[in-house]
């Protein structure tokens, strides 16, 4: 079963007489633990597609079906719940929060949406410390960590909830050519390891070169789709 599969999908945002199309009409599947990135210029409707798969942002027509459930119709409270149960979210500013310890900020959505009991959520914040080569960092507050260790928390955070997709919005921006190329690398090995599906919206063409299906959207219309012959496995 696809994972993602959207059919005429659409949104409109209106601005008194004026009506922006950021999506118009598009249609694409994607398969469950694949790694895929929507590129385009700015503007193009990269970060609006990944809103509604996220269920941040409620489409204005067409039809969209999101692990399983078709989430078109949902209200506000039932995407919330929808979203902590199914999406981990990645973003380029990492927003981790200050007062919180590497362990507290990885620990957060199973507090705040799974509602799991301390013993279970310790067991799994520590895997997922593990899993991310910070396993001795877990003490330590965001202002003491560098920017590529933030990001791995964010990796950590946005798998925590076993989430069977994960949507990042320019995951590499702020970080430097070297670091950028260990997360994706990361990313990689997270998605084999737990067979999530990940989706970028990105500029970034280290990480188009890794994807393996392409998405060229121009100002809200899905140009191509293309196989990038498995990424790259150098």
């Amino acid at each position: 079963m696809s994972i993602v599969i959207a059919k005429q999908l659409s949104k409109k945002y209106v601005a008194g007489d004026i009506t922006v199309n950021a999506i118009s009409n598009v249609d694409f599947t994607i398969e469950p633990a694949s790694f895929v990135s929507f590129v385009g210029p700015s503007g193009s409707g990269k970060t609006t597609l990944l809103n509604m798969i996220g269920c941040l942002d409620p489409p204005s027509g067409g039809s969209l079906e999101v692990a399983g459930k078709d989430v078109t119709g949902l209200n506000s409270n039932q995407s919330a719940i929808f979203r902590g149960e199914n999406i981990g979210f990645i973003f380029q500013d990492f927003n981790l929060i200050p007062v919180l310890t590497v362990f507290e900020n990885i620990e957060y959505p199973l507090i705040m949406v799974q509602n799991w009991p301390a013993a279970k959520r310790t067991k799994q914040v520590e895997k997922m410390l593990e899993a991310v080569g910070m396993h001795d960092q877990g003490h330590k507050y965001p202002s003491q960590i560098s920017g590529g260790q933030k990001q791995r928390v964010a990796v950590a955070r946005a798998l925590v909830t076993n989430a069977k997709l994960v949507l990042a919005d320019e995951p590499t921006a702020n970080l430097d050519r070297k670091t950028a190329t260990k997360i994706i690398d990361l990313m990689k090995t997270m998605r084999d390891e737990f067979s999530t599906t990940f989706i970028f919206s990105t500029h970034d063409p280290r990480v188009v070169k890794n994807a393996e299906i392409i998405f060229k959207l121009e100002d809200g219309e899905l140009l191509t789709e293309s196989n990038n012959q498995g990424g790259d496995h150098e």
